[in-house]
């Protein structure tokens, strides 16, 4: 089996991590033990996280590590980052199979709350269609005020 089809097996068959640990390697990274944890860390993650924290939650993993290897996982494309608003950004696992969600991000108290919207979704893909353009990837995100905020 050629390492084209090693990595798409890999892609669609192992986990997240192991996946971005194996690209990781390809692109010549070695396997720190910082960059292991953040990214075991982001896999227990079903939406975006901050680097801050992140930094928080992982004891002895310096916030330089933190900020280097989402950059470095952000260049390969195992992450996206989610636009929070002003200057805040969030970082989500990217599935390799292709599978995701959008965002409602509540403007008060920073919330990030993933939905998803079969209708929302077909209509995104016929639309560039009728246009003649080709969607390369898109992103969903709603702000607003959460329920919790809401009741203030």
């Amino acid at each position: 089996m050629d390492s084209n089809a090693t990595e798409e097996k890999d892609r669609l068959t192992g986990t997240w991590a192991e996946f971005a640990l194996g690209r990781l390697d390809t692109a010549g990274y070695r396997r720190g033990g910082s960059r292991s944890q953040v990214i075991d860390y982001l896999a227990t993650r079903d939406c975006a996280v901050t680097a801050p924290e992140i930094d928080e939650r992982l004891e002895g993993v310096g916030r330089a590590s933190v900020y280097r290897t989402l950059e470095q996982l952000e260049e390969l494309e195992l992450v996206q980052k989610v636009d929070l608003g002003g200057d805040s950004a969030a970082f989500e696992k990217v599935d390799p199979a292709g599978h995701h969600h959008h965002h409602l991000v509540c403007t008060r108290c920073g919330r990030v709350l993933p939905f998803e919207d079969e209708a929302l979704e077909e209509a995104i893909h016929e639309l560039p269609a009728k246009e003649g353009f080709t969607i390369e990837g898109h992103e969903v995100t709603l702000r607003g005020t959460c329920r919790r905020c809401g009741a203030d």
